[in-house]
Parts: C-alpha cells; structure tokens; sequence
C-alpha cells in the first residue's frame, strides 16, 4: 500500500515531526510526501532527500500559504484517489486537517498511533495514556495521525524522491488567515529538545519560575516546559505546558522540578529516556515514574545544580 504524508514546514525548514511520521507510514508501505504551502521550492526540494521517500508532491499555491485546514483538506481529499492511507503528524496542524480529511473521505481517523501492528492494525493510548488500545479498521482508505514521540526520526537525507507538481483545490473561502503571534526563543523547540527543564506549581510566582529554571536550562543547553498548573497559574506561556493538553514530548533527559505527576502531566512526558524529579513532598506520584529522584526544596537544589553544572 501507498501512504501519502503531510509535510509540515516552517520557515522553509521541514519540521522534525515530519521525519518521525514518515518512519511510522514505511511501515506500512510505500511512501509519498505532500508540499503544500506557498513559495515551497525550498521545501520542496528538503523533503525530496528524506530517507524512505518515493515521491514529492508540490502544491504551490497562494491559497495554501498558511496550511488553512479548510484548503488543504479538500486537496489531501482529492488526492486519496491514488493512495490506501493519509498520514500527519499529530500536531495542531495534523490534528486540525486530518479531521476534515476523514470526514470529506467518509471513514474513521485513527488517531495518536504508537505503532503498526498491520496494514489495518495499529495501537494508540487511551485514558491518558494508562492503556494501549490496539485498533482494526476495515475502511478502504486509512486516516492516521502519528504520536511522533513514539517513532525514530527518518534521516534528513540520503533519499532521492522524484518532485511532481499537482494544483490546489483552490480558496474555499471559509476561513482566512488574520495574523499569528509567535513565540522566539534561542531554546529548542520543546518537541526536539534533547534535555527538557520543567517547573510547576511550586515556584510560586512567575518571576521565581524564570529566575530559578532558566539559569538551569541555559547551562544544559536545555528547552523550558511546565505543567498545566504552572502555566494556568501565568508563571509560564501556554506554549511551554507538557501534558495530555499540551505537547507530548519524550527527550533523552527530563527534569521535573516542583511537579506532583497529575496524570495529565505524566502523559505527556512519561516516555522520556530518563526523567529526573525534584520534590519536596516523597509521596508525590512523579517519583513512581522516575528514573531519579531528589527529596528535598526546590529552592536551595536548583540555585546549588545550576552553579555545580
């Protein structure tokens, strides 16, 4: 079977989300690569050199510039005549398409997959990620998002897809794109952070959460996360939260510093490599899924790691 694969980009860059989505649709097949955006050459040409990849499809057009779900839905729709499955990432934009995919399609998404089990067989978590779900469909055509922390990144490079250019649906007129308001940091991107540094609740306000983490995350070279109580109570933006709400991230080393492990938490982080907490209260679930634990106050640990490291 064909599996035909969203490219996210941003910036003219292939994101990493991609790479893992594209090692879960191999395992299924063949695999295609769909470019849509506006002025996507650059992109175009990256994704061509993506491991595993058969063939690039280009939509370039200026409808498409800013990934308007309700425009490439209808474009990803017409396409599925050629392929057995549609494969995003299970990102904002993935979980925002994907949707509309299935729904002008008429079948079922499967979503958040962890891994493959068949052509029609796969599993994903359910109840916050406390059971694996392994789910059959019988459906001619196949719409999956991928948990992208579940998979090895596709090599970047060494693949020589073949480009071939196909036109957009055109604008629908739905929806149009007003303006975003986008965040800058000199830190990786949560998502491809090797070493994340997490704060929660117990920071106590958001200038002891930056004056305390950040110090730590730049001596580790590392991404700032937190918890949904820390980002609810403003020490931090909404695009720093980790959890079933938030970004699902699974780095080599996570640092969970002032975090109980609500189970909305933990599901976002719990497939870390190694996950280190620091917590004055011993009974605080986060030390059950630990690799490492410290008791004690967050106060006097972190300044004291931060001048050793």
């Amino acid at each position: 079977m064909t599996s035909l694969v969203l490219v996210e980009h941003e910036g003219g860059q292939v994101k990493d989300a991609t790479l893992a989505t594209v090692t879960a649709a191999t395992k299924l097949g063949d695999v295609h690569l769909l470019v849509a955006g506006q002025g996507v050459g650059a992109v175009t040409e990256a994704a061509a050199k993506i491991a595993g990849v058969g063939k690039v499809l280009a939509a370039d057009d200026a409808s498409l510039a800013h990934n308007l779900a309700e425009n490439v839905a209808p474009l990803v729709a017409g396409l599925m005549a050629s392929y057995d499955a549609f494969v995003t990432p299970a990102t904002t934009t993935g979980k925002n398409i994907a949707p509309r995919v299935a729904a002008l399609l008429d079948v079922m998404q499967i979503s958040d997959i962890l891994s493959v089990e068949g052509a029609d067989t796969f599993t994903r978590p359910i109840y916050a990620g406390n059971a694996i779900a392994t789910v059959k469909s019988s459906d001619a055509k196949k719409v999956i998002t991928v948990r992208t922390t579940a998979f090895e990144k596709a090599a970047a490079s060494g693949g020589s897809g073949t480009v071939e250019t196909v036109t957009g649906a055109g604008d629908k007129g739905i929806s149009s794109f007003v303006g975003a308001e986008l965040s800058k940091s000199e830190r990786p991107e949560l998502t491809s952070a090797k070493i994340i540094v997490s704060g929660g609740r117990a920071f106590g306000s958001s200038d002891q959460f930056h004056s305390l983490l950040d110090p730590l995350a730049d001596k580790l070279k590392a991404g700032v996360g937190a918890s949904r109580a820390a980002v609810d109570a403003g020490y931090a933006p909404n695009d720093y939260q980790v959890g079933q709400t938030g970004k699902i991230v699974a780095p080599e080393v996570y640092i969970a510093i002032g975090i109980s492990g609500a189970i909305q938490h933990l599901a976002g982080m719990k497939d870390s490599k190694t996950i280190v907490a620091i917590n004055k209260d011993e009974d605080a679930p986060i030390f059950q899924v630990a690799d490492v634990g410290l008791v004690g106050d967050l106060f006097k640990i972190v300044p004291e790691l931060t001048e050793k490291l």
